[in-house]
């Protein structure tokens, strides 16, 4: 079996040194090249192949290792290992929309030879602390989508047909609500085909039950 070609990315020259050294003493991992800067990074990966990179997130202060993972993902079949002293959610969901496999703490170097040997088998499994972190970041963005439809919906609803939505989900069939708000049943029938366009489904009952859901009327509002 080959070893595996590994190039380390680093700016702390202590560090990468300490890594290739703590890496030297594995039987199936080369470390076949070193860089200092995004350049000398990708000067490395034209000029010879590597089968994992090990990528310091943070280059001279800037999280330059995201946009330079993004290029070594797209011009060579490399693994991309994140090196990171920090675990920053937005720069975890960063690494990984770049192509990133894994994301490591520096503290927990002794993992990272068997992270190497996980990248170059295509098995990276995620960490159980980046995927709660990360299970974090989809329940705040799926609320983020949910306040917008919500909000967006709104927009669009009258404070009629809302009024009449409401009270269709509280029981009340059109013939009750149109002699309770004192307007025709024509004009009921109005508000609830109006309701059906905007918000879909098969009747104005589906339709009270979704405005409810995503919190429209004015009690869902105040519970909340």
């Amino acid at each position: 079996m080959d070893n595996i070609r590994v190039l380390i990315v680093e700016d702390d020259r202590d560090w990468r040194r300490g890594l290739a050294a703590y890496l030297a003493k594995e039987p199936d991992i080369e470390v076949k090249g070193q860089a200092e800067t995004p350049e000398e990074a990708l000067k490395a990966i034209r000029e010879e192949d590597f089968d994992v990179v090990l990528m310091d997130i943070m280059l001279a202060s800037q999280a330059e290792g995201i946009w330079l993972t993004a290029e070594v993902c797209q011009s060579c079949t490399a693994r991309v290992l994140m090196l990171t002293s920090m675990q920053d959610k937005e720069l975890i969901f960063d690494a990984f929309r770049a192509g990133a496999a894994d994301y490591l703490v520096k503290s927990d170097f002794e993992k990272i030879p068997d992270a190497v040997r996980a990248a170059y088998a295509k098995e990276s499994p995620i960490s159980a602390s980046v995927a709660e972190q990360m299970r974090e970041e989809f329940r705040r963005l799926k609320q983020v989508e949910q306040e917008y439809k919500t909000k967006e919906l709104r927009s669009q609803i009258t404070p009629a047909e809302l009024t009449v939505l409401e009270m269709i989900d509280s029981g009340h069939t059109q013939t009750e609500i149109a002699d309770r708000l004192v307007v025709s049943i024509r004009t009921i029938k109005v508000h609830v085909g109006n309701i059906l366009k905007k918000l879909g489904g098969g009747s104005s009952k589906e339709a009270a039950r979704k405005a409810r859901e995503m919190g429209l009327f004015q009690g869902e509002q105040e519970r909340k």
